[in-house]
């Protein structure tokens, strides 16, 4: 239950990542939340926003201090938008590239490095150690249970056995 409530937030995370942000309507956290916006450039756009909204990427650019056309293709490749629309400059091609290059680089798996390897191994043969160690104190327990109660069904027997015996002797005499 555990790991689908945790694929679920996961799965949740993901969604709002890629999700387009509107530059217009963005609160300051989905603003932070773009990649390339800090906290500076946050409370920049949003004073410019309380003078008007932005009409389009071009008013954009013009009106927040350090915006160029590179970084307003980056953000508009992490998702923001000015009135719906993505930015059309002409460092836009380049920084989806570069963002779909980058996804492609994560999608690969990297090889693991050998002190990777050795600490998966090692980690493998403890779990597995450990896993015989419980299992031979399983069986330890259940031994010393069945010791504990055997006397007492073994003296049971014997005391039923005893007077059957001196009496099948007898008969045979």
């Amino acid at each position: 239950m555990f790991k689908k409530l945790l694929a679920f937030f996961a799965a949740m995370s993901l969604v709002a990542a890629f999700a387009a942000v509107d530059v217009n309507k963005a609160t300051e956290a989905e603003l932070d939340g773009i990649k390339g916006i800090g906290p500076v450039t946050t409370k920049l756009i949003i004073s410019e926003r309380k003078k008007g909204e932005f009409k389009n990427w071009d008013d954009f650019i013009a009106r927040v201090k350090g915006v160029g056309d590179k970084s307003a293709a980056r953000f508009s490749a992490e998702g923001l938008t000015v009135g719906g629309a993505a930015y059309k400059g002409a460092g836009a091609a380049e920084a989806k590239a570069d963002a779909k290059a980058k996804a492609e680089t994560k999608k690969t798996d990297k090889p693991m490095t050998e002190k990777a390897k050795d600490a998966a191994v090692a980690t493998k043969e403890a779990v597995k150690g450990a896993a015989v160690a419980t299992k031979e104190a399983v069986k330890e327990t259940a031994k010393d249970a069945k010791a504990a109660v055997t006397p007492k069904a073994d003296a049971k027997v014997e005391a039923k056995a005893e007077p059957a015996k001196p009496a099948a002797s007898a008969a045979k005499k």
